[in-house]
Order: structure tokens, then sequence, then C-alpha cells
């Protein structure tokens, strides 16, 4: 059962919230914050591999889409099929390896930095902590490490169909990964904001429980890690950055 606390940021509201998910209730807070504070809410739900898939662009409906076709795929031949659903991927295992888009948050920062221009935040007024958006935010190596995990689990048992979370189950918002980022690379610029972008949830965390479960695999690498990895991948292809 979840139940609904309207007023849960709220004084009195928000220690009935956290007497209740201290319980173990699920909980949903209901307030307009016009005496309440958004950071006495605790982290809305993590992600599971059961939580009802509801994609909010047609990108998030390929991958939805492509998750099928591999499950039809696996009980019309008997083959054992895996989906792992990666959240957000950063860092490199070796500067060459680095990634060369600049499509993700990491590295339109980068770009912005070697331009010396400040980076950019889309939108600030999220029901999170800060007010930015959160991730979950994945290593590269822990993300092929996990692929190596399900490529064994699945030789081990034919005609196992999987569906896994590929996450560390840790939010960081926007806004903390550009300070990580300014720290990481000697920068100091505050961010701008700008209007929020289309489709954006304001919170999506994964639950990884079920990859530690079922492969014996747990993300090793933190978000220092990642900024520090995919930087040095960054200066080798920009070396102009290195003396922004």
């Amino acid at each position: 059962m979840t139940w609904l606390i309207t007023g849960g940021a709220g004084y009195i509201g928000a220690h009935v919230v956290r007497a209740l998910t201290a319980a173990g209730e699920r909980t949903v807070v209901y307030d307009d914050l016009s005496t309440g504070a958004a950071e006495r809410v605790p982290d809305v739900d993590l992600v599971t591999e059961r939580t009802p898939c509801a994609p909010m662009s047609p990108y998030g409906e390929t991958k939805l889409a492509g998750e099928w076709l591999v499950r039809a795929t696996g009980r019309a031949t008997g083959l054992a099929t895996a989906s792992l659903r990666y959240f957000n991927v950063a860092g490199a295992a070796t500067p060459e390896l680095a990634d060369t888009g600049v499509f993700n948050l990491v590295p339109m920062i980068f770009e912005r930095l070697t331009e010396n221009a400040p980076p950019r935040i889309f939108g600030d007024n999220y029901p999170t902590p800060d007010g930015t958006c959160v991730r979950d935010y994945i290593h590269v190596v822990d993300l092929a490490e996990a692929h190596v995990a399900a490529a064994r689990a699945l030789a081990a048992a034919l005609g196992r169909d999987l569906t896994l979370n590929i996450g560390r189950g840790e939010g960081v918002s926007v806004r903390e990964m550009i300070d990580v980022v300014n720290a990481v690379t000697g920068h100091d610029r505050p961010p701008v904001v700008d209007p929020r972008r289309p489709g954006d949830p304001a919170r999506v965390v994964a639950s990884a429980d079920r990859a530690a479960t079922e492969l014996a695999w747990k993300a090793r690498h933190d978000v220092q890690d990642m900024i520090t990895s995919a930087w040095a991948g960054w200066v080798r292809r920009h070396p102009e950055a290195a003396r922004g």
C-alpha cells in the first residue's frame, strides 16, 4: 500500500513521512511548498525492474520496444537473453577510450569549460533538494563488467531471461555534478540556468539489487572516478582545455 501525505514537506508532515518510511511503508507527498520545504521530502522511490515502464521520449520508447523484441526472440527460439537497463554512463577505462560525443551531461560541461563559457543547467525548479534534475551515474568500466557477468550468467543457464538495472542506486543532481567537474578540472565557473527541456523527469535513480543477486555484480567506481577519467580523455582530444 502507498500512503498519500498531504503537506508532507511541512513541519509535522515531514516527520510523519519520515516515520512511515522508516517503518518500511511507501509514501507519496503532495505539498504546494507555500510553507513546506522540498529538502524535507525524502528521495522519491528507486526505479526497480518492476517499476511500470512509461517512456517520456521516442528514444525511451525504442529502448522498451527493443526489450520486447529480445524477450520475444528468446521465447520463440529458446535462446537465453538479457536486457541491461543502463542509467547515465560516464568515465573511461583509459583516455583513448573516452566518449567522443557531446550528448551527455559530463562532456557537455567539458565543452562549455573549454569554450570559457559557464556550464548550463536546464531548469532549477524541479522538486529535488537543490531544484535540479537527479540522475544515477554509472562508470562505463562498471557497465562493461556487468556485461561480462551477464554473459556468464546466460551461458550457465540456457533459456534464461534477465532484465536488470545497471546503476549505482545513488542520485546525484546536475548542480552537484557541475561542482565535482569544477573541482576535478580546476575550473571555477558557476552555472547558468536555462529553461527546462521537455521530457526531463525530476529524478531517475536505479535499484541495482537484482543485478547484485543475479550476477554477483556491483558498481565499484564513484562520481569522482567518472569525472577524473572522462576529463583525461577530453584533454587528450582537446589539449587547450587543460589551459582553461
